[in-house]
């Protein structure tokens, strides 16, 4: 027997539907990973930072008041997480972020936050 709920029943055809479009356990789970790298205020400044201009580690260092081996620890997990992404030049590393899909997400969810002040 199938707990339906009180207030709206849906058909079990939807039901399976709805069941169905759930991505695999896997993917739920590189999702929730994802998320978690954005549960941190110094990772999410330098995104902030990045959303602006491409920089090197020195720069992010002095704009987010952080030591540079702390930034390139942060920086390495954004990289690992593919939200960030850089290139040489000489021995200097510029980062960006990766696509523009994560300056949307960004935009996005400081936006929403923005709404509830």
């Amino acid at each position: 027997m199938t707990d339906k709920c009180l207030c709206k029943l849906i058909s079990d055809k939807d039901i399976i539907e709805i069941k169905a479009a759930l991505p695999h356990p896997d993917t739920i789970a590189k999702v929730a990973e994802f998320f978690k790298v954005f549960g941190d205020p110094s990772r999410l400044t330098l995104l902030h930072y990045l959303s602006k201009a491409e920089l090197c580690v020195a720069d992010l260092s002095a704009l987010a008041n952080m030591g540079q081996s702390a930034v390139s620890h942060q920086l390495k997990t954004l990289r690992l997480s593919r939200l960030v992404k850089y290139r040489r030049e000489g021995t200097v590393l510029y980062y960006s972020l990766d696509d523009d899909h994560i300056q949307s997400l960004f935009k996005v969810a400081l936006e929403h936050v923005l709404e509830e002040a």
